[in-house]
């Protein structure tokens, strides 16, 4: 079975897609086969990271969870969009993404319908074994809802997102309280949008300190990353940045757990 990695944040704006698609690809480029669901399906946005255009989409999460279409026919390989561009060294697995609907009228209908978040899980396991895949990524929707919950239980690992800002330690603190509550094997903490003139040191001891949760890592704001605007991988267009060695760094913990 593949290894489940939920990616959460409390609030929005922490960079979560960002930092779930750098880490699934520094995972891939290492030979895993690599599945990312975005189940942010109120405001989807990944899909953008990898170059993945809407008029190459015919099935997306939402048809899967409607009953129109089998879930591995939501799923493309996105490998070859990166590898088209990418300067970094080769991608040796393969990246599968799961995208949701950008369309009006499907995200309206989510909101106001919802879905059955059990049929989601089902199909988490049923990609796994179809695809084969190492490690399934699931970019979740901001906050506490039964579907982040439902993905939450059936994680190896919980990565939270957070930034250095007091909105988000409070959301955190509920995100963490609830893991640990629903038994998730292992908490990962990821600090986003650090400041370059924070003592990250200090920082990291600060929230170690106050979750009592393992920091995987701290990633710094950069000119780079507002320059690329989501038209690309960072790790794979800046492969020696300070930000792309933090995150390659992360990705090292996912690979290493046990």
């Amino acid at each position: 079975m593949s290894k489940v990695i939920s990616i959460h944040s409390f609030r929005g704006g922490t960079g979560k897609s960002n930092v779930t698609a750098n880490i699934a690809t520094l995972i891939a480029r290492s030979g895993k086969r690599v599945g990312i669901v975005d189940t942010d399906i109120q405001s989807p946005g990944i899909h953008v990271l990898f170059g993945l255009e809407e008029d190459k989409v015919s099935y997306t999460l939402n048809d899967y969870l409607w009953g129109r279409c089998p879930i591995e026919k939501a799923a493309y390989d996105v490998t070859p969009l990166l590898k088209m561009k990418q300067k970094a060294p080769a991608i040796r697995g393969n990246i599968y993404l799961i995208p949701s609907s950008i369309k009006t009228g499907e995200i309206s209908r989510i909101l106001r319908e919802g879905y059955d978040a059990r049929l989601l899980n089902d199909g988490f396991q049923h990609l796994s074994k179809r695809l084969k895949l190492d490690y399934l990524f699931i970019d979740t929707h901001p906050g506490i809802n039964e579907e982040t919950l439902l993905s939450i239980i059936i994680s190896n690992i919980l990565v939270v997102i957070l930034r250095p800002d007091q909105q988000d330690y409070q959301g955190t603190a509920v995100a963490v309280d609830v893991a640990r509550k629903l038994d998730v094997p292992s908490i990962m903490l990821v600090i986003n949008k650090a400041l370059p003139t924070f003592n990250f040191q200090a920082l990291r001891q600060q929230i170690v300190s106050t979750y009592g949760t393992n920091v995987a890592g701290i990633l710094p704001v950069c000119e780079e990353m507002f320059y690329l605007g989501s038209s690309d991988i960072f790790s794979l267009r800046y492969p020696d940045h300070p930000w792309t060695q933090e995150v390659s760094a992360i990705a090292k913990h996912i690979l290493n757990h046990r």
